[in-house]
């Protein structure tokens, strides 16, 4: 099985702090994630005076007199944060990676080297953001929360316009309700994908816990993006939908463990490691009393027991009626 790539998404819960940041990477990589991705954006080139935050994002953030705009605000990156993030990263050896949510800052993470790009559901309706993303990146994972059928083909045609080939994109299923309601995840839904467009797949979780994530794993899922937080009792408005580091920890191994479950041959057949239980598991014939030689074999003189090592029940009918050729004890293998 390819390895599964799991990008661990700090998001905006380092809130706006360079050394919450720092701890987000140190977590990422003690669990064992490939990327840690954090989010790039100026706030007023993203957002409206007008917009209104999410329902959750009101729960969340604790003032709910406060704009989507003002909270945005306190929660950008400048690029001296990003280059002492990008450090940090390296000396603990995970890949930065980061979504751009406005043109400027899509045309930042592409001069600092990323060479792939995230489109994050908000912007699959974005054709100059779109356009501007197929300019600049190689390869691109599209999120695909709150996105029809229909809108996610006009998005690909404009990847697959500027020559980026499909071997290069993967397709995200995604439910963009944090947290999401079980009972909406649609987990099938990602090989709906893989059916029509014909690329990689993966699964972008919003849900709680861990099991979703595995299981799309399970399904196929190439790659897999899942929120996390130091804790999920701080304040801000991904925290409380997010995974802590012991569950993040715990995330990541349980996806290894898929990887190699699912990295058998395909074919059902005897691995090594169950060959050396077969005569301890399995039953051979065997006398259930004492028999003499000459005796006849009959269900009331032979049956089955363990270990496998004899003659093989399944040629029952083949020692039945046959003369015993020495004496046996009970309990002893039977021989022909």
């Amino acid at each position: 099985m390819e390895h599964v790539i799991i990008i661990a998404e700090a998001g905006v819960n380092h809130n706006g702090s360079t050394e919450n940041a720092f701890r987000l990477v140190d977590a990422a990589a003690d669990a064992g994630a490939d990327y840690i991705k954090f989010q790039t954006f100026k706030a007023e080139k993203a957002v409206s005076i007008s917009a209104k935050k999410a329902d959750y994002q009101i729960q969340n953030s604790q003032n709910s007199g406060e704009s989507q705009l003002e909270m945005l605000k306190k929660l950008e990156l400048t690029q001296e944060q990003h280059e002492q993030i990008i450090d940090y990263c390296k000396k603990r050896n995970i890949n930065f990676f980061s979504t751009a949510f406005d043109l400027d800052s899509l045309e930042y993470l592409a001069s600092i080297g990323l060479d792939i790009v995230k489109i994050p559901s908000g912007e699959i309706t974005n054709l100059p953001y779109l356009r501007k993303a197929a300019s600049l990146f190689s390869k691109v994972i599209l999120s695909t929360g709150m996105a029809t059928i229909a809108e996610i083909k006009d998005a690909m045609e404009v990847f697959t316009h500027a020559g980026i080939n499909k071997e290069n994109i993967t397709i995200l299923h995604c439910n963009t309700e944090y947290p999401t309601p079980m009972e909406d995840v649609n987990l099938k839904a990602m090989l709906h994908l893989q059916h029509v467009f014909g690329t990689k797949i993966g699964y972008s979780d919003h849900t709680l816990g861990i099991e979703v994530p595995i299981a799309a794993v399970a399904l196929g899922a190439t790659m897999i993006e899942k929120h996390f937080t130091l804790d999920k009792s701080m304040k801000g408005p991904d925290h409380k939908a997010s995974l802590e580091p012991g569950e993040l920890k715990a995330m990541v191994s349980a996806i290894r463990n898929i990887e190699k479950a699912l990295a058998g041959s395909g074919l059902k057949e005897v691995s090594p490691s169950e060959q050396k239980n077969i005569a301890i598991a399995r039953k051979s014939i065997v006398a259930i009393k004492k028999i003499h030689q000459g005796e006849i074999f009959s269900e009331e003189n032979i049956g089955v027991k363990r270990p496998g090592t004899g003659i093989s029940p399944m040629q029952w009918d083949e020692v039945i009626g046959k003369t015993a050729v020495r004496d046996f004890e009970e309990d002893e293998l039977i021989e022909l």
